[in-house]
This record gives structure tokens, sequence and C-alpha cells, in this order.
């Protein structure tokens, strides 16, 4: 009997503190989703005051900006390729380390724009439109036959336009757009052009309205930019980390804002900021996923290593953006240029079908025969031209356009070398600039003689794939290692 009631006591203590348990848990949700009630009406609140305040201002007068003429790419003597001389192939390499003092850091990686508030996923319409950028297909929700319509070109019409997009609630369109970001691994600069393509969907393209669109969207989705207009139509204006070649510019509160069209003259701009606002960079830092349309395969053959053959196709749609792509610099210094091609990752599509061909021509080799034979591939199995004769300018590739387009000059070669031989062998690699010319060098972990610059303690030797048919280790005549400087590579 004492046994019992012992027992009985202990279950209703349990009962009663399971009990407990599930009030305290009861209330604890409670709380929590009182909490995020709250939360989500200051965050609602916040974001009003935000765009009264961004909207209030724009209604203000614009000042008026002058247009600066678009930067031009830096024009240099350009020094032609090089035959090395039989005897020179077979001549011992010298192995006096030069210690190099113009050192060129690499860019730190910045993470991209997001937005000040959070976008709520569930706050628009159920309508959507397709549109493409680059060949890839995409979908956003937004009702375009019903979207805002300009009804002129005064600060408060356009003040209007984005008040409408506003308040019709397309947090819905913001957040499919940055989800594309996302799942396709866009770069900013490729985040931009799909912004372009989808407002030009909607509204038609060269229109104010897609402008508008364009700006409304990359504004809420972090980035700094700026509206201008002229009386005839309205552009957005984008701020950048990089100084960029060939885009007219402003400068409005000490910052340089760029006009993806070639529009010059005076602008009125509103110089209203939106909080937390980032400036873009053009860094490309991920495979990008377009969607494929592959090129015909190209078959490139090395000349001293008959083995030593293969044959790549690569992504139209991606050399279609590269197209695009402008040329910067970052830092102030303009050696950095270069840097933003070489650290680009080689497209997954290349890799898949032109990676295994070369690892199995590697099997068994050392580190040094296996960048011989890739020295010796680009060296030989491309065909070197000016970018003046081909492109009217300088023109640097990414590493699918040196093995898509018949032609390349010696940087483009130097890029695809250091990328190769960074995903292929796992050697670290670096860009040497001698006035006129680039070329690189690769650290080995085993010992390999040759021309070499000595950083920190670390040996590069020198690989030169415009000084066809030099071995490892031998710099093109009349390049001087010792007056060089080297770009770091990540």
């Amino acid at each position: 009997m004492k046994r019992t009631l012992i027992l009985l006591g202990l279950t209703v203590l349990c009962l009663t503190g399971s009990r407990a348990q599930d009030l305290s848990r009861s209330r604890a949700h409670s709380a929590l989703d009182e909490f995020r009630k709250e939360a989500r009406t200051d965050f609602e609140n916040f974001r009003k005051q935000c765009m009264d305040d961004f909207l209030s201002f724009m209604r203000n007068p614009w000042k008026a900006f002058e247009s600066e003429a678009p930067k031009p790419k830096p024009k240099e003597e350009t020094v032609p390729p090089q035959v090395a001389p039989e005897e020179d192939r077979k001549a011992p390499a010298d192995d006096t380390p030069v210690t190099i003092d113009g050192v060129v850091p690499p860019q730190p990686e910045v993470p991209q724009p997001k937005p000040a508030v959070p976008i709520e996923e569930d706050k628009g319409t159920d309508k959507s439109m397709s549109f493409t950028f680059f060949g890839t297909a995409a979908s956003v929700h937004f009702d375009a036959r019903s979207g805002p319509k300009l009804k002129g070109l005064d600060v408060n019409d356009i003040a209007t336009f984005l008040e409408t997009l506003e308040k019709n609630g397309n947090d819905r369109l913001i957040h499919d757009c940055l989800q594309i970001r996302l799942t396709r691994h866009l770069s900013d600069w490729a985040y931009l052009q799909m912004l372009q393509a989808l407002a030009e969907a909607a509204y038609g393209k060269g229109t104010s309205e897609a402008e508008l669109l364009k700006a409304y969207i990359y504004c809420l989705s972090g980035y700094k930019m700026r509206i201008a207009h002229n009386g005839q139509w309205v552009k957005m204006l984008f701020s950048s980390r990089n100084v960029l070649f060939g885009l007219p510019s402003f400068t409005i509160d000490g910052d340089t804002y760029y006009c993806a069209d070639m529009i010059m003259g005076s602008m009125y701009v509103c110089e209203a900021a939106f909080p937390g606002e980032k400036q873009m960079s053009p860094g490309i830092t991920e495979r990008q996923q377009f969607d494929m349309r592959a090129s015909e395969p190209r078959t490139l053959v090395s000349k001293q290593f008959a083995d030593v053959r293969v044959t790549s196709s690569v992504n139209r749609n991606l050399l279609d953006f590269y197209a695009t792509y402008p040329t910067s610099y970052y830092g102030g210094d303009i050696m950095t240029r270069w840097a933003m091609f070489a650290n680009t990752p080689m497209q997954e599509e290349v890799c898949r079908s032109l990676y295994p061909q070369l690892r199995q021509l590697f099997n068994g080799r050392s580190e040094y025969e296996k960048v011989s034979r890739l020295l010796n591939l680009l060296q030989t199995g491309l065909e070197y031209e000016y970018d003046n004769k081909l492109w009217g300018g300088d023109r640097i590739f990414f590493s699918e356009e040196s093995l898509y387009y018949p032609y390349c000059d010696c940087e483009d070669r130097a890029i695809l070398l250091t990328r190769l031989v960074r995903d292929l062998v796992g050697l670290k690699c670096i860009l040497i600039y001698y006035p006129g010319h680039l070329a690189c060098a690769v650290e080995f972990n085993e010992d390999v003689k040759g021309d070499c610059i000595q950083l920190d303690g670390h040996k590069f030797i020198v690989c030169d794939p415009t000084y066809i048919g030099a071995p490892v280790g031998h710099t093109m005549k009349g390049m001087d290692n010792a007056t060089a400087r080297v770009i770091l590579l990540q």
C-alpha cells in the first residue's frame, strides 16, 4: 500500500512537471512569436521611415552635375612574342634569385551588399514574368502590365513612380532577384546586368521606367546608387569599389558613380542616400551559373610534347557576359587590373571536360614535368595577335576566352597558365609585369632551376607562355626581373 502511494505520488509529480514544461514551452513560443511580431513591425516602421525620407528628399530640386569622360584603358608599347633560340633552350638556367620591391597585393574579398532591412518573401503579387539574361531563363514575381507608369520627368513624377512600386508591395520581386543572385552565384556586375534585362523585359529597352525599376531593386538589394535625369530620360548611376575603364562617370559627394550607357553631358542627380548602401565590386569569386550554350570544340596541341593534345568547349552565354565586363583597378593601383581576370575561377563545364584530359597526361609526372607540358601547350598551341588589331584597343581575356577565341596575347596566356597551374598542379603563381609584357612565375615544392624571383623567402620560377619554346625558368630576352613588378594572385 505504502509503495503504491509512493508510485502514485511520483506519477502525479511527473505529470505536474510535464504540464509545467508544456506550459513553459507554450509561454516561450508565445513570447518568441510576440518578439517576432514586434521585430517585424520595427523593421517595417524602419523601412517605411527610410523610404519616406528617401522620397521626400527626392521631391526637392536636384543638383546639376557634369559627366566626366570615360577613363581610357592604358596604352603602352607592346613587346612582340619571341621564339627561344635552340641553343638557349638547352643552356643551363641561371638560379640566382632576384628580390623585387614592387609587389601588388591581391584585392581583399568583400561580402556582397545585402538589404538594410529584411525583405519579406510573401509581400507582393502572385503574378510572375519571365525574362532571359545571357541566354539564361529566369522568372520573378512582378505584374508588368499593371506596373506604374511615368507621367513625366519632373522630380515629383519620378518620386511618385518609386513610391507606387513601394506601396504595391514588391518585396517578393526583390527576394526573387536576390535568390537568383544566390543560386546562380552571380557577381555584382552580373547581378546588375540581370536587373537590366529584367527591367527591359518589363518596360522595354531604353525606357525611363526600366531604369527606375532597376534602381528600385538595386537600391533595396543593398547597393549604392543615385538617380539622374536630363529632361529626356532617366538613368541609374551606380558606385563601384574599383575604378572602371570605358564608362562615363560623375563625382558625387566624393564618390564616383558610373552610367552603364554612354550618356555624356549635364545631368540632374538626386543625392539621396539609402541606409546601409554599399558599393558594388567587379570581382568574380565564384563560378557563375549561366545556362549552357556550348561552343564548337577546339583542339590545342603541344609541338614539343606529342602526347599533349586536348579538346575543350566553353559556354557561349558566359562569353557574352564577359564581353560586357569592364576592365578596372582597385586601391589606386592601375597594376591590379590583371588580377581581376586571373583570380576568376574556370567555369565548371570547362573543368569537367578539359581538366580530366590534362590530369590523365600528368599521371606519374613531377611538378616540373606537368608545368612544362602546360607551358609548351600554351606557347605553341595558341596563336598570338595584338589586341589593337583585333579589338581596337586593349582587352584582357578571362581563361575561357583564350580557349575560345582564335588569337590571344601575352597577358591572356599568363592568366590562363596561372589558372591551369593552380587548379591542376596545386602550385602558387604570380604575374610578372615588364613594361609592355606580362609573364608569370610558379612556386614549386621540388628543386627546380631557372630564373627566379624571391618573395618573403619563397622562390618563384619564371614561366613565360609568350617566349615560344622556352623551358621553365627562362626569361624572355630584353626583360629585366630586377625592375619588374609582381602581382600576387589568390
